[in-house]
């Protein structure tokens, strides 16, 4: 299944959440609105609020409660974009250029403050407090994990569990929170909400794992961003972890110079190194297995499309190639 078919399944509350998402973001501060309006326009899978609204639907939901929690889910994935751009550096995003690229970083740190607290006004108008805690606890952990990225950032001897320990908390946490917020605000026993819990965790970890392959595999043109940017941002990520521990001593010295340093400089020797020790295999082995911890989570749903939708989800997790 493509993701346009797995779109397709809930084409009606996506369609409710671009509605809800645009009416949001409104501001009476012009230039909230330009910023907003620059972060709408620049798209994106959305991923995450067709997560929210299958787990909702294949849990049964009815009314307009799980696609306000996409909603204000995507609004928290946008605050930490907004902010993650700022501390990277980072000028381009989607093949777009960035809001703090257009707007400077003053203006691109306060307006993901906005977007952050309208996230959380309309958890409070969804009046679930057992939302409430999953969300905050979820802000919370993302916090940590941006700040955990930034002690990783630059350090050669970052090890596999911490680059873990990142991904599940900058990535897999929101995943997670999305899928258990849905079976919450659908009434679902105790049991599906932290099979769901599961299934976001898993299928978030899958996702950010391919990401970080593909940022020494992909076609820069499809992507929107070049080859080798988490390199030069110092960001050791598992391929570079993997190459380290099984590289020549050669290889492992022009690594650890160039997550030192950062740059883009010795990119070829580093690619030609991820590849000779199979890091690039290694880190998609490593997605297939959350992909598959995923799916096994479903088992406790009914059958249903959008049950089968979230399984094709998992998939895709591990299939995206921009």
């Amino acid at each position: 299944m493509t993701l346009a078919e797995i779109r397709a399944l809930v084409q009606a509350d996506l369609k409710s959440v671009d509605e809800v998402i645009r009416a949001r973001l409104k501001s009476a501060v012009p230039l909230v609105d330009q910023v907003a309006e620059h972060i709408i326009a620049g798209g994106g899978k959305r991923l995450r609020p067709l997560l929210v609204v299958l787990a909702g639907r294949a849990c049964g939901a009815s009314g307009a409660a799980h696609v306000e929690a996409a909603a204000f889910i995507e609004f928290i994935h946008t605050a930490t974009l907004l902010h993650d751009d700022v501390v990277d550096g980072s000028s381009l995003r989607r093949g777009r250029y960035t809001a703090n690229e257009v707007y400077g970083n003053q203006a691109s740190v306060l307006v993901g403050d906005f977007v952050y607290s309208r996230a959380f006004q309309m958890m409070a108008g969804v009046a679930s407090q057992p939302v409430m805690e999953i969300m905050s606890e979820a802000t919370n952990v993302i916090a940590e994990g941006e700040v955990l990225q930034l002690m990783n950032a630059h350090d050669p001897d970052t090890t596999e569990q911490r680059y873990l320990e990142v991904i599940y908390r900058k990535t897999a946490r929101l995943f997670q929170a999305g899928a258990e917020v849905a079976a919450v605000l659908a009434g679902a026993q105790p049991g599906i909400r932290s099979a769901l819990a599961a299934y976001g965790r898993h299928a978030g970890t899958a996702y950010q794992l391919v990401d970080d392959v593909l940022d020494y595999r992909s076609s820069p043109a499809e992507r929107g961003k070049n080859l080798g940017e988490d390199l030069a941002e110092g960001k050791p990520t598992l391929p570079l972890i993997h190459a380290l521990r099984h590289g020549s001593e050669a290889q492992r010295e022009a690594i650890r110079e160039a997550i030192r340093s950062g740059g883009q400089e010795q990119l070829g020797l580093v690619v030609e190194a991820i590849e000779s020790t199979g890091g690039l295999d290694y880190a998609a082995r490593l997605a297939r297995a959350e992909a598959d911890a995923a799916l096994g989570a479903l088992s406790v749903l009914p059958d249903s499309s959008y049950k089968h939708g979230l399984a094709a989800l998992a998939h895709f997790a591990v299939e995206h190639t921009t």
